[in-house]
């Protein structure tokens, strides 16, 4: 599938289409062992099951990713989570921002099935990740929730909660790099406050060395669940 994407680099955006073959999210990524464990026993206290590993990459549908600004889930037991996203092209490594949106109640059954049923938001504009490289570690990832009208903070914290970007590409195929065509959402942060559902989600990056932002938001639209 192709997906149009925006590259910016502080001066410029150029609009740019991608090819996407193949979607991983990486799982439980995080530096701190401690910050891992309290998030794996934040989903155990909701049915879910311990990884078998950690990290661990799910293997999910390219065709999941989306820039759109609303997506449909079944019944309302669904909520986002920020991550930076990976995005490996024929020009190079790109950064962006997305939203690993996963059924929680089916996360209990198996979590692989729950990756597989959402929709993966992504914003539209992307950086190149030689361009941030240098200052990685001073990147934060943000995200807020809204529910019947009430905005709250969700999650906020350092990308050095999670590993390192190339730790992670090289944990998933030995290598310090992404096939051509392959796009890695890498992890999350803990919540502020129990994993819960919204109305409307936003995630951002923040760059404070080069002060810019990547942004997106996107409003969750339930299905009603007939029988």
């Amino acid at each position: 599938m192709k997906l149009g994407l925006v590259a910016e680099d502080g001066k410029s955006k150029q609009p740019i289409e991608v090819q996407i073959d193949s979607l991983i999210v990486a799982g439980w990524t995080g530096r701190d062992k401690a910050a891992v464990e309290a998030h794996i026993r934040e989903l155990e206290e909701l049915g879910i099951s311990r990884p078998s590993r950690t990290p661990i990459y799910y293997r999910c549908a390219a065709s999941l990713l989306t820039t759109n600004k609303s997506i449909e889930v079944v019944g309302e037991t669904s909520s986002g989570e920020v991550e930076f996203v990976l995005f490996s092209t024929d020009s190079g490594l790109l950064v962006g921002v997305g939203s690993d949106h996963t059924d929680r109640e089916v996360e209990k059954i198996g979590v692989t099935i729950s990756k597989q049923l959402c929709a993966k938001p992504v914003g539209s504009e992307v950086w190149k990740f030689d361009d941030v490289a240098d200052h990685w570690d001073y990147l934060v990832m943000r995200s807020f929730a809204s529910r019947d009208g009430k905005r709250e903070l969700f999650q906020e914290g350092p990308v050095t909660a999670m590993r390192d970007p190339k730790e992670l590409m090289m944990g998933y195929n030995g290598s310090e790099g992404l096939e051509v065509g392959a796009v890695m959402f890498c992890g999350t942060l803990p919540v502020i406050g129990p994993i819960r559902t919204a109305d409307k989600f936003e995630i951002e990056l923040d760059d404070p060395v080069l002060g810019r932002k990547l942004r997106h938001e996107y409003e969750v639209i339930s299905l009603a669940i007939e029988g």
